[in-house]
């Protein structure tokens, strides 16, 4: 089912692509992934029909239809991904630290990295604090995509008046000096 279902997702995306549009998407990113041209409202659509429809999908077909999904070296399935975590965030818990780690080091643009550590990362941290020492260890991170997603998983709760203010302060002053672009505009700008 997870297989036809990842299969169904790519092909609702392809079908909603513009060419121009995938043209110059490429080239904005400077992406290696093959892009349809598919606007995120669109692939948000796409997800909400998933969650629409399977709405009791459980943790280990999350994450089956996560990883076929993301196989595909396309940058819309990746987005859905991100999409998808997202919906079904609440069957996430630490034990899928590992699986985001490792998305968000294959991500390579800020275009899913934000999203999965803002939002999903983020909302994962909220519920389980203990998950602190792992931002720990990635605001240290040689890569420096892992680097910037440690201050953004903090920084929803902090909008809402809520989180660890201390560790983000801590996080961002050690980044001060920072000269990856990518890090230096989310931690100066914060």
């Amino acid at each position: 089912m997870i297989g036809r279902l990842a299969a169904e997702v790519d092909a609702d995306l392809r079908s909603l692509g513009r060419p121009d549009r995938a043209d110059h998407e490429k080239a904005y990113l400077k992406s290696e992934l093959q892009h349809y041209g598919t606007s995120v409202p669109a692939v948000r659509a796409v997800v909400e029909a998933v969650h629409r429809n399977h709405p009791d999908l459980d943790h280990d077909g999350v994450v089956a239809l996560v990883e076929s999904l993301w196989a595909r070296p396309v940058h819309e399935c990746r987005m859905a991904v991100v999409e998808l975590l997202d919906r079904y965030a609440g069957r996430l818990g630490s034990g899928d630290m590992p699986l985001l780690e490792r998305l968000l080091r294959e991500s390579g643009t800020w275009a899913l990295v934000d999203g999965l550590s803002a939002t999903v990362v983020g909302a994962l941290v909220d519920r389980e604090p203990e998950l602190g020492a792992v931002l720990d260890r990635w605001a240290i991170d040689d890569d420096f995509w892992i680097r910037r997603s440690a201050l953004l998983a903090l920084l929803r709760s902090l909008r809402r008046g809520a989180g660890d203010f201390e560790r983000f302060t801590r996080y961002a002053d050690a980044m001060l000096e920072e000269k990856e672009f990518f890090v230096r505009r989310r931690s100066g700008g914060c």
